[in-house]
């Protein structure tokens, strides 16, 4: 099936709210195997709403609109589907039924103008809402090819109605089973990625892989559609194999589990403990550990040591390597991780001591450079990481995840790599 997502409000067009619902629903729809080729976002204009209903019947099987079913003039969605489908709204008996008592429950009289709310198609299917006052329906065209589902705009009512009352009466309408895993890399940028997956994306047929990015990380969605699940999944896990012979080094996960969660996880596993020594980054590492429940198995502290006095008196770092190197300096790193290990007593140190900008940077460390530090019992090891922003939370940020990443390289690696 191929599907159009229309979002009707002119509220959404001003930028007043963001619309959350077209990304849940693009990705259920996904989910289902149904490709989603248009977004389509159309202010409270019935003329607009037609041409936009018209131009995604041409190609589309499913069109799913949210908003414009409530009781206001400009909730008008129900009246266009109707003329482009060939319907007329007809009173529900059912849903006025409804509305009179849950009106009566609350205490409050009903408007005449709430009575809109129960004009439905004649030929649709009502999707009963029982989070909201606006019904939901599903009407096919004449001749049953096409077909539009309407949802409310209020995200936890759209949620509901989906899954609900939308989401039964989809499945079995894919063709095939669609199977997918979302593979998470740090370290490897988007374009580098197509890179080194060109031959791989260039002839995909099926499975297919998409590339996403965000600050300092990079997805790859590998999906597959089958006449069964086993078969899709065997041939993700395949495509999968043939990814990380390529960049196995960057992948930190292949089931979509975000870099902090994995960390905690493997130091669960290993029953070790961890605490941070930071400076630019300000406590947003301890911040990203502390968001993950049961973390406190684990988590024992982080020191934000800013100035040289404290990491001097915190940590114990030589007054003498602060003066030679600089705060900002591998030494530094070093010394910070080891003294948060001393003091904290935890199994692992980390640190990460740089310029966070936007002012600040030199020709030789400019803004954005950051040193990090990991001590263990038998070893320390130090990283350089550069971030070309002048933003002060992206590089701060990716200094978060650079830390998280030498953990999580540090819990994999074999002794002989240590």
């Amino acid at each position: 099936m191929k599907a159009s997502i229309i979002s009707v409000g002119t509220e959404l067009l001003m930028g007043e709210i963001v619309n959350t619902n077209t990304v849940y629903l693009s990705q259920k729809l996904n989910d289902h195997g149904i490709d989603v080729l248009y977004h389509h976002t159309v202010g409270d204009n019935p003329d607009r709403l037609t041409r936009i209903l018209r131009e995604s019947l041409e190609d589309c099987d499913l069109i799913i609109t949210t908003g414009g079913l409530g009781p206001t003039q400009d909730d008008m969605t129900k009246e266009v589907v109707c003329q482009v489908l060939e319907d007329e709204l007809v009173m529900n008996d059912e849903w006025l039924d409804f509305l009179h008592a849950r009106f009566e429950k609350r205490g409050r009289v009903m408007t005449d103008n709430n009575r809109k709310q129960a004009l439905l198609p004649s030929r649709s299917i009502m999707l009963h809402n029982d989070v909201g006052s606006a019904p939901g329906f599903v009407l096919k065209d004449p001749a049953e090819k096409k077909t539009i589902a309407c949802l409310p705009g209020p995200p936890r009512e759209m949620r509901w109605l989906f899954e609900q009352r939308l989401e039964p009466l989809l499945s079995g309408k894919e063709e095939g089973v669609l199977f997918h895993r979302m593979i998470r890399m740090f370290g490897i940028g988007e374009s580098q990625l197509e890179t080194k997956l060109l031959d791989l994306i260039d002839g995909q047929t099926d499975p297919t892989l998409a590339t996403y990015a965000k600050e300092g990380e990079c997805t790859l969605r590998i999906a597959s559609k089958r006449a069964t699940e086993a078969e899709a999944e065997a041939a993700v896990n395949e495509m999968i194999d043939a990814v990380k012979e390529r960049i196995g080094e960057y992948v930190y996960s292949c089931d979509d589990e975000d870099l902090v969660r994995l960390v905690v996880r493997k130091l669960m596993e290993k029953n070790l403990t961890i605490a941070a020594a930071e400076s630019c980054t300000g406590g947003m590492f301890g911040a990203a550990m502390t968001d993950v429940p049961g973390v406190s198995a684990v988590f024992d502290s982080s020191l934000v040591t800013y100035s040289n006095e404290a990491k001097i008196r915190e940590l114990g770092v030589d007054p003498g390597t602060l003066e030679r190197f600089g705060a900002v300096s591998e030494e530094t790193a070093r010394e910070m991780a080891e003294g948060v290990r001393r003091v904290s007593g935890a199994d692992i140190g980390v640190s990460v001591t740089g310029i966070a900008g936007p002012d600040g940077g030199t020709d030789e460390k400019p803004v954005g450079t950051v040193y990090l530090g990991l001590a263990t019992a038998d070893h320390t090891v130090c990283r350089l990481s550069t971030w070309n922003s002048q933003n002060r939370r992206s590089n701060r940020n990716y200094a978060v995840l650079n830390m998280l990443d030498m953990v999580r390289r540090e819990l994999d690696a074999s002794p002989s790599e240590k």
